[in-house]
């Protein structure tokens, strides 16, 4: 059933109240953020894009009500700076290469080569490209989709955001508990750890090359944490939105579109050498359980369930 609008004319004038815990969270968050991860930009981007749309009318403050939990999502994923998890525990490098050569090893000549190994000696243009484009979805398709949920259906906006970030949450906990180097890292330093590496391209940079461009150099140098490769969460996402877009029963179109991204992100994440296949399968497993426990928390009526229904409620 699709959400109704007819209520976002209405004036609703926010109260004091609202205006001095969005200033709190504002100046909070801000003081953190230095704190923690030092200051940039983007905090101040984040601020006024928040409380622009929270006071400029009723849609737009349950818009980004609503979308708060992409927030929590992304200011969890940038404070990943301030605690690496090659702190707490070992970072696997070598075994983990070694395990996607027993598993997933091509043999190459007189040599058995990993996927990502094989891709680097057999790289084309027109994939080069291909990957890029994916790669570039990973997050915006996400968001889009969950800008078309909030005004088709605002019970199935906050069930696919709120799985979003339970699914992440799960990744999150893995990366602490098993930090993981991915195979560009092998490629370019070998076994040895070296704790103060910065983002790569990787097979990336061939996009950034073919198009004249620095776009990928740009988002890998403002990576949260090298050692964080297993499970792959660029290829959670798309799965996550290939299900509730199956869920929701969307069209034809949409369902083959999402379908082709997901396998995209899935291919690209080896071939450019983000990631070993080992790591993609971990983050569908990653995907799976996220939507098996949040489809468990709103079945068991609990009070999990009802937060989240007061939550809708809010934003309808």
């Amino acid at each position: 059933m699709r959400t109704t609008t007819a209520a976002a004319g209405e004036k609703k004038r926010v109260s004091r109240k609202e205006i001095l815990v969005l200033a709190a969270l504002s100046v909070g968050y801000l003081l953190l953020s230095y704190l923690l991860v030092g200051f940039k930009t983007d905090q101040l981007f984040l601020i006024g894009l928040a409380n622009a749309l929270y006071f400029a009318t009723p849609i737009t403050r349950k818009f980004i009500t609503g979308f708060s939990i992409f927030i929590v999502f992304w200011v969890l994923y940038d404070y990943m700076k301030a605690f690496p998890n090659y702190w707490f525990n070992a970072v696997h490098i070598e075994d983990l290469y070694n395990a996607e050569k027993a598993v997933f090893g091509i043999r190459d000549g007189g040599a058995v080569l990993t996927p990502n190994e094989w891709w680097q000696l057999h790289s084309h243009t027109i994939l080069d490209v291909l990957s890029g484009i994916f790669y570039l979805s990973w997050v915006p398709v996400p968001l889009a989709f969950a800008g078309f949920l909030f005004f088709w259906n605002r019970q199935q906006f906050v069930y696919f955001s709120l799985t979003f970030l339970l699914v992440n949450l799960l990744g999150f906990v893995v990366y602490y508990l098993y930090p993981a180097a991915p195979p560009w890292y092998v490629q370019l330093h070998g076994f040895d750890f070296i704790a103060t590496t910065p983002g790569n391209t990787a097979g990336l940079v061939r996009f950034d090359t073919f198009f004249g461009i620095t776009v990928f150099h740009s988002l890998y140098a403002k990576g949260s944490n090298v050692f964080a490769a297993m499970p792959s969460l660029h290829s959670a996402y798309p799965l996550i939105v290939l299900y509730y877009a199956l869920k929701n029963r969307l069209g034809i179109v949409a369902k083959v579109l999402f379908t082709i991204i997901t396998f995209g992100i899935w291919f690209a994440a080896v071939y450019t050498s983000h990631h070993y296949v080992l790591d993609v399968l971990a983050g569908i497993v990653c995907a799976t359980c996220g939507i098996l426990l949040f489809n468990w928390l709103v079945a068991s009526e609990g009070a999990v369930s009802r937060a989240i229904g007061r939550f809708v409620a809010a934003i309808r």
